[in-house]
């Protein structure tokens, strides 16, 4: 089936169309738990965890947060000071604390209205920013600064409307660990956005250094495949549960939305559990929640079934059959 529907040739319009919908399937099934491999110690619940991957325990020259979330004897203050810009190499210009800590956002808070869903645990590894005496410095516009308040009654800091973190496991001014962490954590730029060099597509080709030209989302983050999938004669995700929230599924873009993709099989498709995928050559694509920055790929070889995604669907690296 697969090598048939590879050597058709594919008329233009409706009927290309409706070749490429046959072929990748519209709806997926999902194989029994036990054939999941989420090969992962990253942290699930899209925060970053300090009890994963480093610890976040105050050490020399660190940001003075504790595994318990609290500022650490002989830390740096927690207070928000006059706020900088930055120029990073990655990301552009960056939003900073005033003693040079990057400042975060979160996807599951909201700016209109302001509002901090990050708590708990949650707010052990991402520690609120105060409001209190948070100024503006050069270049940011200081009639976006204003405050929300949280659950507990404090006041936090907002930049055009969102809620800002810091991330305990930044050791020193300019660090950026936190971009991208579980695909829901940002640095903030001035503007309250997310920081960002250049506005990328929704899936694009990056050069690395190691394995050549990857697929990366639109955020710049690594895209991957798991081997234990299924693309022919339908799409068939085996990644479910605990497994996705370790690799996020990529969500559906058009494919006017993408750059140095190749076009065969480039379509979205929803899965049993109702969320939506990409899919790239029929295969469906994931995130890591182990990369906590544009470039990496920690996720390369994970388990012996997941690994970086190629421009053509392929796995980069995986063993031949």
């Amino acid at each position: 089936m697969k090598t048939s529907w590879r050597s058709a040739s594919f008329v233009v319009g409706a009927a290309a169309m409706l070749a490429l919908t046959t072929a990748c399937g519209q709806e997926s099934g999902t194989s029994s738990v036990g054939s999941q491999n989420v090969g992962a110690t990253a942290p699930a619940g899209g925060y970053g965890s300090v009890g994963a991957g480093t610890s976040a325990s105050a050490s020399p020259g660190g940001n003075g947060y504790g595994a318990d979330g609290q500022q650490a004897a002989g830390g740096q203050s927690t207070s928000a000071g006059k706020l900088a810009v930055t120029d990073n190499a990655e990301l552009g210009k960056v939003l900073t604390d005033g003693a040079g800590l990057t400042l975060y956002r979160y996807d599951e808070d909201t700016a209109e209205p302001p509002k901090s869903n990050c708590d708990g645990d949650c707010a052990k590894a991402w520690p609120p920013v105060p409001a209190d005496d948070a100024s503006a410095g050069a270049g940011i516009d200081k009639s976006l600064l204003g405050e929300v308040t949280r659950a507990d009654g404090t006041k936090q800091l907002t930049i055009g409307g969102w809620p800002a973190y810091r991330y305990a496991k930044d050791t020193k001014a300019g660090d950026v660990t936190g971009q991208g962490v579980g695909g829901k954590w940002f640095a903030l730029a001035p503007t309250g956005k997310k920081a960002s060099l250049a506005s990328l597509p929704g899936l694009s080709v990056r050069k690395d250094p190691k394995l050549g030209e990857i697929v990366v989302d639109k955020n710049g983050m690594t895209v991957y495949r798991f081997i234990k999938d299924v693309a022919w004669p339908k799409v068939i995700s085996n990644c479910t549960g605990a497994c996705l929230e370790k690799w996020p599924a990529v969500a559906p873009v058009s494919p006017n939305d993408t750059k140095g993709i190749e076009k065969k099989g480039l379509m979205g498709f929803t899965r049993p559990d109702g969320v939506k995928q990409m899919t790239v050559d029929c295969w469906p694509a994931y995130t890591f929640s182990g990369d906590t920055a544009p470039g990496d790929t920690n996720g390369q070889g994970v388990g012996g079934t997941w690994y970086v995604m190629a421009p053509s669907g392929k796995p980069i690296g995986a063993p031949k059959k």
